[in-house]
């Protein structure tokens, strides 16, 4: 992704989804993490390893985020064969809830 490209973020997700995950649920790592995953959209696969070089996390943190993430349903995870990363997707139920 280019540095100078503008990411746009729903408003739902200052607003709501952070002090939600930061705040009441107390892992400030699982909104980092999602933030990632919401910027890199499906472009590409994310390791573990590239998860936490890219959010300055421990590998470990950032595995417990994405298991966070996921029983919350706020992100898919398409595990694909062999040792090839997982594709992550942010997920947004704020807005199906709203159609």
């Amino acid at each position: 992704m280019a540095l100078d490209a503008p990411l746009a973020l729903d408003r739902y997700v200052v607003d709501v989804l952070m002090p939600d995950l930061v705040g009441h649920d107390g892992r400030p790592s699982a909104f980092l993490v999602y933030l990632l995953i919401e910027a890199e959209g499906e472009k590409a696969p994310l390791g573990y390893s590239a998860l936490a070089e890219r959010t300055g996390l421990s590998r470990r943190a950032c595995q417990i985020a994405v298991a966070h993430l996921a029983r919350r349903r706020l992100i898919a995870i398409d595990r694909r064969a062999g040792n090839e990363a997982a594709r992550f997707t942010a997920l947004r139920p704020w807005r199906e809830r709203k159609a």
